[in-house]
């Protein structure tokens, strides 16, 4: 049977990869996205062997958490595409999205490949695909991050395949690093996945071939762009900076997704564990609001406050912990988040109703989880008070 990986394939390149593979006749494709594909994304003519074919799991590569691609190696391709950036000075970067650079466009990568490392490394053919970028081949201003952790990524890549061709194996990692592509939402646009088929299929068809390096239009511009980089690398960053200013491709808004959840977190348990871990998949960087006591629900707390903060920063999900306020929209007017989270037990509430009107106008999601089953803070108070 044949099986592949698609890492990044709910929209773009890697969504227009995963119905290349359809056309292949691959029997089922794992498809890992940090959202659900836009069901606007899926053309008419494969959506009915798109639910047939393929199994998605909702994964933010920015949290680390690998384990889930050792559970998958039935597989004989795996495609990485996952990836972000944005044309900013590095001044204008969030210290998270410096480190969600590096995390999202190089160490997953490689933590990955380092999951199927045995397949490429063995005289079965084993495909591999991964999206670099041609900022990781030359200079890259107003790209800076980016660019660095691509240029990691690319000069792994080589090193790789050398070292598979120097132990006698066949199997290399190809390196797909383009600059733009149309039909996008990598650079601001939107997705057209039907006009990005016959690309990526030459993609696949290369990586079947077993390459080590494509660069879409290498002819037509890149050939040129790489010698000019050679000959004077400073000057040629310079007329690139230039370029990137004048264009208009600036992009202000720092690509980081604030969360917000407030609680007293008192006798931490799995529940409170739980809830932090969801949180921080819809996130890229979650702050947590510790209640000083239990008086705003009537409760006794049994764990001193600043051991409860204490806890609550050790958890690896959470990037900041502060006291919370009041309320939870009076956090927003200093923190500024993106998301709210809170649980499906509070929707309809008259306080929440009163958020949900405050943030009408602010571009603020409340997230409700529902309330999983399982130890709950009640019970164990219960308990406490038993005995």
């Amino acid at each position: 049977m044949k099986k592949a990986l698609v890492v990044g394939g709910n929209s773009g390149i890697g969504l227009a990869l995963v119905f290349n593979l359809i056309e292949e006749k691959y029997d089922h494709i794992y498809v890992v996205g940090k959202d659900f594909p836009r069901e606007s994304d899926i053309p008419q003519d494969y959506r009915a062997q798109y639910l047939e074919k393929t199994s998605f799991t909702r994964l933010n590569l920015i949290n680390e958490e690998y384990g889930f691609f050792g559970e998958i190696q039935d597989i004989d391709t795996l495609i990485i595409t996952a990836g972000f950036g944005r044309v900013a000075p590095f001044e204008a970067l969030h210290e998270k999205e410096v480190e969600n650079l590096i995390k999202c466009n190089q160490l997953a990568i490689i933590q990955i490949i380092k999951k199927y490392y045995s397949k490429l490394h063995s005289h079965n053919d084993f495909y591999t695909l991964v999206m670099g970028s041609i900022a990781g081949h030359v200079c890259s201003p107003l790209f800076s991050v980016y660019g660095a952790a691509k240029s990691g990524l690319c000069a792994f890549i080589e090193n790789l395949n050398a070292e598979l061709a120097a132990q006698g194996y066949s199997n290399r990692i190809l390196d797909v690093s383009p600059g733009s592509i149309k039909n996008t939402n990598f650079n601001g646009g939107p997705n057209n996945i039907e006009d990005l088929l016959d690309i990526t299929r030459e993609m696949l068809h290369r990586a079947r071939r077993k390459e080590r390096l494509y660069i879409p239009q290498y002819k037509e511009i890149y050939q040129n762009v790489i010698a000019r980089h050679q000959k004077d690398s400073l000057q040629y960053g310079v007329e690139s900076y230039h370029y990137k200013m004048q264009s208009g491709r600036l992009d202000k808004k720092p690509q980081v997704c604030v969360g917000y959840l407030s609680g007293t977190f008192d006798l931490f348990h799995i529940g409170h564990l739980n809830l932090l871990r969801r949180a921080k998949q819809e996130c890229d960087y979650l702050i947590v609001g510790v209640h000083k006591d239990g008086s705003w629900k009537g409760k006794e707390t049994f764990i001193p406050f600043e051991e409860r903060k204490a806890i609550v920063n050790s958890i690896k999900y959470v990037d900041r912990v502060i006291e919370s306020f009041t309320e939870d929209s009076d956090a927003y007017d200093v923190l500024h988040y993106d998301k709210l989270f809170v649980g499906s037990d509070y929707k309809g509430s008259e306080r929440f109703q009163r958020y949900e009107k405050y943030f009408e106008d602010k571009s603020v999601e409340i997230v409700y989880f529902e309330y999983t089953q399982g130890t709950s803070s009640t019970q164990l108070r219960k308990k406490i008070k038993e005995k």
